[in-house]
């Protein structure tokens, strides 16, 4: 993170950074590895955004895009201006509708589906 800061995105003052919700994963971390004040320094020109504790996040946004593509962009849209209104359109009313994912798939099933891979995990224990 530091060398991104400081040799890549030197001349920016802030990042949104993506990131799952490892406990690693907080601007403590900085402050296990660097002085202080570069630490803190450090920390303060990111700005976290933690994935989904229940689903993956990408696929959320994959989940997003098929419904823009079924109940918006499911027609010809003839022109650049129109089709921005219309995805803009779209998207206010999902916002207002308050749409979101309702995951199915339970702890239960997952430990039914991936089964198989226990036992490799168990090899290295």
């Amino acid at each position: 993170m530091q060398n991104l800061l400081n040799k890549r995105y030197a001349q920016v003052e802030c990042i949104r950074l993506i990131q799952d919700n490892l406990n690693t994963h907080t601007p403590g971390s900085f402050y296990e590895v660097l002085p202080p004040r570069t630490a803190f320094e450090l920390s303060q020109r990111f700005e976290p955004h933690y994935t989904p504790l229940k689903g993956s996040w990408l696929n959320m946004a994959e989940i997003e895009f098929a419904a823009l593509a079924k109940q918006c962009l499911d027609r010809r849209i003839p022109a650049l201006d129109l089709l921005d209104r219309a995805v803009l359109v779209w998207a206010d009313k999902r916002n207002r509708d308050r749409k979101t994912v309702h995951w199915t798939f339970s702890q239960n099933d997952a430990r039914c589906k991936f089964q198989r891979h226990y036992r490799n995990v168990q090899k290295f224990m």
